[in-house]
């Protein structure tokens, strides 16, 4: 797609030497000798760049910037005049032109500005993108749900993002959804523009996560060779995000209670207190009140976290939602792996029906995933439809009768399945390497061996 330019000048020499430059480099260029024209030019369609003579017949090029600013806030606006003045200069900057610049210039110094200008229309224009996809991903719309649980969840959710209250606890069942639930409230919150920043608090040892957490000074421990900011730090203004606080060690369980209660912490190995403005979202599928009755978590730290509360329903207590998610899934999976899938079995439904869901939506999603990526015609019939880890490892491997086959074995197969088996372990456990090792019958080194050889690390 070809920059536009739009050249405002009321001398056609200038405006003859300007467009020969940029046609000269691909540019689609639009020239206007008025301030009208040029309003009226910008009402037809956005440009990349506007060079804008201070002096217009009809009016000033202050005037033609405000009006741009009123329909676009990205355009990039370079000034030209012949009249120079610090207070133009000022006005002209106050209004958000991009450059100044002073007649007569050279072409090479205007083209350099120029290039520099449209670096930063595409960089906004990127940031707006990314922002506008943001927001898509997590909406409001983003929670599917129809059920009066799921209702009365939105309003929660509605009201806390509004607020500036500073912790959040996110409580349910493993797989209902609560990472996705911090998220919604972070990018529909006057925190959206700032980080949101997620930590899993058993994916790493106690003194790794204290670093993470707090940040370190160099030399505070041997390989502390650089400081380093900590998560909080990096979030100011924004949100971090706790998931899985109830597997916090209790050393870090009295750090973590101090910073909510002071909105201050220091890093490892320094004296010096640093203060930030985040919100905390916590979150754990744990019996919390279980753990503090056997001494595993702070009964003032649960208090002290419990300051909004909100609980996510398991999927098998959501009524006809369980229809709504496998319709939505279906289609977005039909979607992504190009397949031509119309409807869902009524065999199927009743499979799903009958299911109880230990996983909740995470299951149901990859149980969907699972039967649209395999699904041979246009229908997902019950036998597409695999449940539990069962019915997912009934197979078993009789090691002593496998025979290499007479044409000889593919062994890029034996890769994927590899990553595929790690990917799984990743998937069931939340990503959690100690649960993944167990369950794979790995050491949790050998399990990080094999994640980095298959670049899943």
């Amino acid at each position: 797609m070809k920059i536009r330019v739009l050249i405002v000048e009321d001398e056609e020499l200038i405006r003859w030497s300007l467009r020969q430059r940029f046609e000269e480099r691909g540019y689609q260029v639009v020239e206007v000798e008025t301030g009208q024209a040029a309003l009226d030019a910008f009402d037809e369609g956005l440009f990349d760049l506007i060079l804008l003579d201070y002096r217009l017949p009809d009016m000033t090029g202050l005037d033609v910037l405000r009006g741009v600013r009123e329909v676009d806030h990205d355009t990039v606006v370079i000034m030209m005049t012949a009249y120079s003045s610090i207070e133009t200069a000022v006005e002209a900057i106050k209004l958000g032109a991009f450059h100044y610049i002073t007649k007569p210039f050279q072409i090479s110094q205007l083209l350099l500005t120029v290039d520099k200008a449209l670096e930063t229309t595409k960089l906004r224009r990127e940031v707006r993108e990314l922002r506008r996809q943001m927001k898509q991903e997590f909406g409001m719309e983003a929670i599917i749900g129809r059920d009066a649980s799921m209702l009365r969840l939105f309003e929660i959710i509605k009201q806390v993002s509004r607020t500036g209250v500073s912790t959040v606890f996110l409580r349910g069942e493993t797989g209902t959804g609560k990472d996705l639930v911090a998220r919604v409230i972070h990018h529909n919150s006057d925190r959206a523009v700032n980080s949101f920043v997620n930590i899993t608090c058993t994916a790493l040892s106690e003194s790794l996560l204290e670093s993470e957490l707090f940040g370190h000074e160099r030399g505070a421990f041997t390989d502390a060779k650089l400081q380093k900011k900590g998560l909080l730090e990096l979030a100011d203004g924004g949100t971090v995000y706790l998931d899985e606080v109830g597997d916090m060690p209790p050393a870090l369980q009295a750090k973590l209670l101090r910073f909510l209660e002071e909105r201050r912490f220091r890093r490892v190995g320094s004296t010096k207190e640093i203060s930030v403005d985040v919100r905390v979202m916590a979150a754990t599928n744990r019996d919390l009140e279980q753990a503090i009755a056997g001494g595993q978590f702070r009964r003032d730290l649960m208090y002290r976290l419990n300051v909004v509360s909100i609980h996510l329903p398991p999927l098998r207590a959501r009524g006809d939602d369980l229809h709504l998610l496998t319709q939505h899934y279906v289609a977005k999976f039909a979607s992504e792996f190009r397949k031509p899938i119309v409807k869902i079995s009524e065999d199927a439904r009743e499979r799903l029906r009958n299911y109880t869901w230990p996983g909740n939506v995470r299951e149901l999603r990859n149980v969907l995933e699972r039967a649209v990526l395999l699904c041979k015609s246009e229908t997902i019939n019950a036998e597409d439809i695999v449940l539990g880890p069962a019915e997912r490892h009934s197979w078993v491997w009789d090691l002593e009768t496998m025979a290499l086959p007479p044409e000889g074995f593919d062994f890029e197969k034996l890769r994927r399945l590899e990553s595929h088996l790690l990917r799984q372990a990743l998937e069931q456990t939340n990503n959690n390497q100690t649960q993944a090792a167990k369950l794979l019958n790995l050491s949790r080194d050998r399990l990080r061996y094999r994640l980095q050889k298959h670049g899943l690390l």
